[in-house]
């Protein structure tokens, strides 16, 4: 990952989340600065939420992380 992200000129760091709020605000900052770009491997639904646990249970979400919305 880090060979594939010098050749795409970025930087490439894995961060290890914990219940902080202080941790998300400066992830939040972060982001509002376009210094974070989170790769986002599916979206599903909240009606879905089984399905997106079966997902991520079943090995099959490699390129980023899986995300439930509201909507």
């Amino acid at each position: 990952m880090r060979k594939a992200a010098k050749e795409h000129g970025v930087d490439y760091a894995f961060f290890f989340m914990r219940a902080d709020g202080a941790q998300l605000r400066n992830l939040a900052g972060l982001y509002d600065k376009g210094h974070l770009r989170p790769v986002i491997d599916t979206t599903f639904s909240f009606a879905e939420t089984v399905d997106a646990i079966a997902y991520v249970d079943a090995g099959r979400a490699r390129g980023g992380k899986v995300v439930i919305t509201h909507g």
